[in-house]
């Protein structure tokens, strides 16, 4: 694994007002992410997982703490500062597509190419994750893990640093799924983009070169897999 750190969290905490209840989401979270690595982050559904993908994401910000990323804290950035940060550096994966069933897939990536600085063509992205001959179909000519990867497309196009991808897996059944897994292993190997996989799946944690373990809001332990598992060899 390369040392260079890509992101740096330190205390980090949410809290949700919900009435007159306090919700604890995250509980004093330090963690770093490095260059070029694939995480797992892995636990039960109200864990805290989502909470710290969509602050790293700079989508949300934490009650207290901080999240160093390039040598500037995301959390004192200002909103014109953080819609920078989430267009040029961040790719996003999450459980449902959000693809605009007007537009092919390849109007779909290309909405993305667009507004970036130096992205891919959609036909390259779309052909990392092998469909390029899928590319004038619309979403409902998809099946699922079709329609999952042509949002892996549209979030690697932009040839993002970081890919942040919440429960990627969760709405496809295991065969789909692992293809969906194969092409952000190939997405992590190729380009070398730092990747980071949020899921409740235990078994996914198998391809991960780090594998951290969420439990009530806090990091509840942190593995580093000697072997990693490719996901073709996965099965749930």
């Amino acid at each position: 694994m390369q040392s260079e750190v890509v992101f740096q969290a330190r205390g980090l905490t949410k809290v949700y007002q919900i009435g007159e209840t306090e919700v604890h989401a995250l509980r004093g979270v330090d963690l770093d992410l490095f260059q070029g690595e694939l995480v797992v982050l892995l636990g039960a559904s109200g864990s805290g997982k989502s909470t710290l993908l969509n602050i790293l994401g700079g989508l949300d910000l934490p009650t207290t703490g901080q999240v160093i990323y390039g040598g500037n804290d995301l959390v004192k950035a200002g909103e014109r500062q953080l819609t920078a940060y989430r267009r040029y550096h961040v790719g996003f994966v999450f459980q449902f597509y959000n693809l605009i069933p007007s537009l092919t897939a390849k109007e779909n990536v290309a909405v993305v190419t667009e507004i970036s600085r130096d992205p891919m063509t959609p036909e390259q992205a779309l052909d990392i994750v092998q469909l390029g001959d899928r590319m004038d179909h619309f979403p409902a000519q998809l099946s699922g893990g079709e329609q999952q990867r042509v949002a892996i497309a549209r979030a690697i196009a932009k040839q993002p640093d970081v890919l942040l991808c919440d429960e990627p897996t969760g709405a496809l059944d295991s065969s789909t799924g692992i293809v969906v897994l194969e092409a952000l292993a190939k997405v992590n190997r190729e380009l070398g983009t730092t990747t980071a996989i949020i899921t409740h799946n235990a078994v996914i944690s198998g391809m991960a070169d780090r594998v951290i373990h969420f439990s009530d809001g806090r990091i509840a332990g942190i593995d580093q897999n000697t072997e990693k598992i490719a996901p073709q060899a996965l099965s749930w």
